[in-house]
């Protein structure tokens, strides 16, 4: 909940993300405890804390879909790795190293460095949860941290090497119940599964049952390279996993009648596109899931190699989305008239299409009144974003995390003239610089930047 304060934003450039509230050249935004109570271009006199929004854009707090948290430890360690050496690497050697206390300085240092970006939702991927201490730590990170977010249990370590027929541990009932018994609360619950992609069929059937049994929504890793071109989608359609309550992480080498059962069964799709380019996971997915109107989000994947912020991830979906559309036109002798992805389209898949795919569509993701109060202020008064002729466009193309001047979670302000209100950085910088100094110790990698592990093969 909110601290109970009334704040009001004044003079901001305003991207609501709502179609009735539309786009403000100056616009004021009242948070009265937890909710967006007002939106307007001028509030008039209104007993509150101010904000000033002079020179600062007013969006909703962006919304990552899929993040492995867990892995912020090893930052950029895989940066230079195919997807199957992220396997060998990060399944094989580190993620069975990880005590309960990396688990939380991971988190800790995840979760901040989202909120610092403009992050203010998070479906945390975690799928390395060894012992039930393990989902603890976790857990406990993320509530410390103040950002809202969608727990997403995914497993232990060894039970993630595919091809897994070891079934899914049933320790999620214990955690539904000891940390998210509300099912309301700024944290809950959903269930990361192996799918059909990386466990056998059997597995996959009775994850879908344990998400069932709780009643608890489901996201999957679907189409991302050669593990995702078996018709995933299809059979999960065939055996009654695809609803509305589902949402589809990549997608890249999914059918085209794939996408047509998601939209048909109301799911929504993660993309997750600087990773994706990286890996070789497959052409990205965004163009397909967005001429269907499938709700369409972004995802970071994770920050072992690619950096953490929405920005980047904006960039990528739309750089990328249009060069396979410009390449296949010059391969066409053809002009491109007009682009198929604008920067309003992927601001649009970073707050309310985020929100959607998180299942929180309708408690966060736009600046409409009587939502949560999830806002950020970017800053538009530096060399890159002057003169201000397009907001969305700034905001995509010029737009970083030092430029997130302000964070509200929940009408709680987390971030204030650049800098995050309730964590100390040397603190959670030692803890994770301490955690990430004993991994390498036990892995024996005395230079990881340098370490290029085997490439994976399916047993």
């Amino acid at each position: 909940m909110g601290d109970g304060s009334r704040y009001v934003i004044r003079g901001a450039r305003v991207l609501s993300q709502d179609p009735e509230v539309g786009d403000l050249d100056r616009g004021d935004v009242l948070v009265e405890g937890s909710t967006i109570s007002a939106v307007a271009p001028d509030l008039g006199e209104v007993d509150a804390l101010e904000i000033d929004g002079t020179d600062r854009i007013a969006l909703p707090g962006l919304v990552d879909t899929h993040r492995h948290s867990w892995q912020s430890l090893i930052r950029h360690i895989s940066t230079d790795w195919t997807l199957p050496q992220y396997f060998s690497g990060v399944r094989g050697v580190f993620g069975r190293l990880y005590e309960p206390e990396d688990m939380y300085a991971a988190n800790l240092l995840a979760m901040l460095d989202a909120l610092d970006s403009g992050v203010t939702t998070i479906v945390d991927w975690s799928h390395n949860n060894n012992t039930p201490e393990h989902a603890d730590a976790a857990i406990q990170a993320v509530l410390d941290s103040g950002i809202r977010a969608v727990w997403g249990y995914g497993n232990s370590n060894d039970e993630w090497l595919p091809i897994s027929d070891v079934p899914q541990s049933r320790d999620v009932v214990r955690i539904a119940g000891q940390w998210f018994s509300s099912g309301t609360g700024r944290v809950r619950l959903a269930l990361a599964p192996r799918g059909p992609q990386f466990a056998t069929k059997e597995v996959t059937l009775a994850d879908f049952g344990l998400a069932a049994e709780l009643d608890i929504p489901v996201t999957v890793h679907v189409g991302d390279g050669a593990w995702g071109k078996g018709l995933p989608v299809r059979w999960m359609h065939e055996h009654g996993l695809a609803s509305e309550r589902t949402t589809y992480v990549h997608c890249n080498a999914l059918a085209d009648e794939e996408f047509d059962i998601i939209r048909d069964t109301g799911g929504a799709v993660s993309i997750s596109p600087e990773l994706e380019m990286h890996m070789g996971h497959g052409r990205l997915s965004a163009l397909r899931a967005l001429d269907r109107g499938i709700p369409t989000s972004l995802s970071i994947d994770t920050c072992a190699s690619v950096a953490g912020d929405m920005f980047s991830a904006m960039r990528a979906v739309l750089a990328g989305s249009r060069y396979l559309v410009n390449v296949q036109a010059l391969d066409d002798d053809r002009a491109v008239d007009p682009l198929p992805i604008t920067s309003v389209d992927v601001v649009r898949c970073a707050t309310q299409g985020g929100a959607t795919g998180a299942w929180m569509g309708d408690a966060v993701g736009s600046l409409t009144p009587g939502k949560r109060a999830d806002i950020i202020l970017v800053r538009t008064d530096t060399w890159g974003m002057q003169p201000l002729n397009y907001p969305a466009g700034a905001v995509v193309e010029s737009g970083h995390p030092m430029l997130v001047d302000t964070v509200l979670v929940d009408g709680r302000v987390v971030k204030r003239d650049g800098r995050l209100v309730d964590h100390e950085f040397g603190r959670v910088r030692k803890l994770a610089e301490d955690a990430r100094d004993r991994l390498m110790a036990k892995a024996g990698i005395e230079h990881p930047g340098r370490w290029l592990p085997p490439v994976y093969e399916n047993k």
